[in-house]
């Protein structure tokens, strides 16, 4: 039996009882239980005097006069003094709902965290992404960049410099080309200024043809790539018009060097 009370008490009956929160034959239950054993009412007792200070202790004093004037606005109306009785307090369902605003509160703040996280993992990783581009970009060019200068070290790779005739006093251009790796560089060392319309044009002679290798930039004094030609007997530097030509101006010529050593 004391197994029996000590479930009954563990249970919430008791309490949603005395907030008025049991079914009909919940409140027989309860009821049978405190006019039974002794130990059910002495905890129903002590639940509704706990229940009682709570209440006064959240209670608000009325006006000292109220009494008066709710008396004075009966008149004769007659007064039925109704016998005290202990109202049953909801603090049952005050205390889910202030559960439920707490657990609301703190799964939007969660949510706000967590979408805080996201946006900071999506810039890192955009962010890390980026750097890994640049990164890849740098140690290419890094790559490029030595094997450049390890043509120009390399001793089967022949040096021609360009110098201008009178039509391009200052021009100088120099020219590697590696016979054995098979490939060309120009470095672009100094290139008078042209009118707007003009500008100056690369060439290789190749079976008694000119070969286009591209438009000279002073703007751009790094090695220049220039497609390697194995039958190339001579480069030449011309004056085109703005955006170049398919046909070198032979006429308009600044600059020539002819090219030993080849492979035929």
């Amino acid at each position: 039996m004391k197994k029996e009370l000590q479930v009954f008490l563990e249970s919430d009956l008791l309490e949603r009882y005395l907030v008025g929160d049991t079914n009909d034959s919940e409140n027989y239950k309860v009821e049978t239980y405190i006019s039974d054993y002794p130990e059910i009412k002495a905890e129903y007792i002590l639940l509704q005097d706990n229940l009682e200070i709570l209440a006064k202790s959240n209670a608000i004093e009325p006006p000292m006069n109220i009494l008066e004037n709710v008396l004075a606005e009966l008149g004769e109306t007659p007064v039925i003094d109704l016998q005290q009785y202990r109202k049953p307090m909801p603090w049952f369902g005050i205390a889910a709902s202030v559960a439920a605003l707490i657990f609301g509160a703190m799964s939007f703040f969660l949510f706000s965290q967590n979408q805080v996280l996201l946006e900071k993992n999506t810039l890192t990783n955009t962010e890390l992404n980026e750097l890994r581009l640049d990164a890849a970009q740098t140690n290419s060019k890094l790559a490029d960049i030595t094997k450049r200068y390890d043509m120009l070290n390399n001793p089967e790779t022949n040096k021609y410099i360009l110098r201008g005739n009178k039509r391009a006093k200052d021009l100088k251009t120099v020219a590697y080309i590696n016979t054995v790796d098979k490939l060309s560089l120009i470095d672009v060392v100094d290139l008078p200024q042209l009118p707007d319309d003009q500008i100056y044009q690369l060439w290789a002679e190749v079976n008694d043809k000119m070969v286009n290798l591209g438009i000279l930039d002073e703007s751009n004094r790094n090695l220049i790539p220039v497609p390697y030609l194995e039958d190339a007997l001579s480069y030449n530097i011309t004056i085109e018009p703005k955006g170049g030509n398919q046909t070198a101006s032979v006429e308009n010529s600044v600059a020539n060097i002819v090219i030993q050593n080849n492979n035929k």
